[in-house]
C-alpha cells in the first residue's frame, strides 16, 4: 500500500501540475485502510491542488445525493467563486479591447473615465470582446456560455443586466432557483438536471483554465454509500442510499470515467471505504460496469502501481 501523503503529492507532480494542467483529465479512485490514512491523504491532496493553484472543491456523499448528477454540481458550484471567474474574463475582455482595468474596479464608467473615453463606445467594445471570449468558446455548451455571459455583464454596471437577473442566474448554477421564468429576459429556458449537469460541469472547468487556473480538483467522498442500514431516526446525519440509489451513484462514477475524453482540466478524485473493494453487496463488485473500468484484476502485490485508476493506500509512514 502507498502511502497518503508520498500518494497525494504523487498526483500533484504527475497529473496536477503536468497532464491536467495541460489540458487532461483524470478520474482516480483512491482507498485508504482506515479513517487514519482517509484523514491523512485528504489533507495532503488539499495542501497539494492547493500548491499547484488548482480551484478545490469537495462532494460528501452524506451530505450530497451523489447518485444525482445535478445534485453534484450543485454542490460544486455553490463552492466556486463565480464573481472572481466574471472580473478575470471581463479584465481580458478589456485587454483584448486594448482599454486595459486600471485596478479593481472592472465597470465601465470607471475604465472609461480613466482612459478619458465615452462609456458608450467603450461598452460596445467589451461587449464585442465578451462575445468572443465567451460566447463563441463552443468548448462550453450553450446555456453555460450565456450564464457567464451574463455574469460578466453585470460586472461592467451598465444596465444591460440587473442585479435580479445576476442574482437569478445564480441561482440557477446552484440549484437555488425556484422559478424558471425569472431567467427569460437573460435567454435561460429550462433548469439545470440530469440531461445537462455533466456538460454543464464539463465547461465549468473549461471556463476556469480559460481564466487562468490550472484546472479544477474535485475530491468526492463516497464512503457513506457503504452504509447498509440506516442509524435509528434520532441518530441519522445526511443522506443514506438504498441499493437502487448505490447502483445510481456508481452509474454516475462509470459515465465520469467513460466521459474522461470529453473533460478537461480536471481531476477528480473518489475516496471510498475499505468495503468499497470487498463487499459483494455494497461494493463496487455490485456494479460490473464501474468494476470492469477501474479494477486491476492482476496487480503485483508487492508493488502498487500509482498510475493505475484504482490505488489503494495504507497508513502514513513516520520518519524516526
Amino acid at each position: 500500500m502507498i502511502d497518503p501523503g508520498e500518494y497525494a503529492r504523487f498526483l500533484e507532480t504527475a497529473y496536477l501540475r503536468s497532464f491536467v494542467a495541460s489540458g487532461g483529465s483524470a478520474v482516480k479512485f483512491v482507498v485508504p485502510a482506515g479513517d487514519a490514512p482517509a484523514l491523512a491523504f485528504k489533507e495532503a491532496l488539499r495542501e497539494a491542488a492547493t500548491a499547484a493553484e488548482f480551484v478545490t472543491v469537495r462532494v460528501d456523499a452524506a451530505q450530497t445525493r451523489v447518485h444525482l448528477v445535478d445534485s453534484v454540481f450543485f454542490d460544486i458550484a455553490r463552492q466556486v467563486d463565480w464573481d472572481a471567474l466574471a472580473t478575470r474574463t471581463v479584465v481580458r475582455a478589456f485587454d483584448a479591447a486594448a482599454w486595459p482595468v486600471p485596478g479593481g474596479d472592472v465597470s465601465v464608467a470607471a475604465v472609461a473615465s480613466f482612459h478619458g473615453v465615452d462609456a458608450g463606445e467603450l461598452t460596445r467594445d467589451v461587449n464585442r470582446q465578451l462575445q468572443h471570449l465567451v460566447q463563441r468558446d463552443f468548448a462550453m455548451v450553450q446555456e453555460f456560455r450565456t450564464a457567464a455571459l451574463r455574469l460578466c455583464q453585470a460586472k461592467l454596471q451598465t444596465g444591460q443586466v440587473t442585479d435580479a437577473e445576476r442574482d437569478a442566474v445564480l441561482g440557477w448554477l446552484r440549484g437555488d432557483l425556484k422559478q424558471i421564468s425569472l431567467l427569460r429576459s437573460a435567454a435561460i429556458f429550462r433548469k439545470i438536471g440530469r440531461h445537462n449537469a455533466r456538460h454543464l460541469l464539463f465547461s465549468l472547468a473549461h471556463w476556469m483554465s480559460a481564466n487562468g487556473y490550472p484546472g479544477l480538483l474535485v475530491e468526492l467522498d463516497i464512503t457513506r454509500l457503504g452504509f447498509s442500514r440506516r442509524p435509528l431516526p434520532g441518530e441519522r446525519q445526511g443522506f443514506y442510499y438504498t441499493k437502487a440509489t448505490l447502483l445510481d451513484a456508481y452509474e454516475l462514477l462509470r459515465q465520469l470515467v467513460d466521459n474522461a475524453d470529453e473533460l478537461a482540466h480536471c481531476c477528480v478524485v473518489v475516496v471510498a471505504a475499505p468495503e468499497f473493494l470487498t463487499d459483494e453487496a455494497r461494493g463496487v463488485g455490485a456494479y460490473q460496469a464501474l468494476k470492469l473500468r477501474i479494477h486491476d484484476e492482476v496487480r503485483d502485490r508487492r508493488r502498487d502501481n500509482p498510475y493505475s485508476s484504482l490505488v489503494r493506500l495504507g497508513a502514513a509512514v513516520v520518519s524516526p
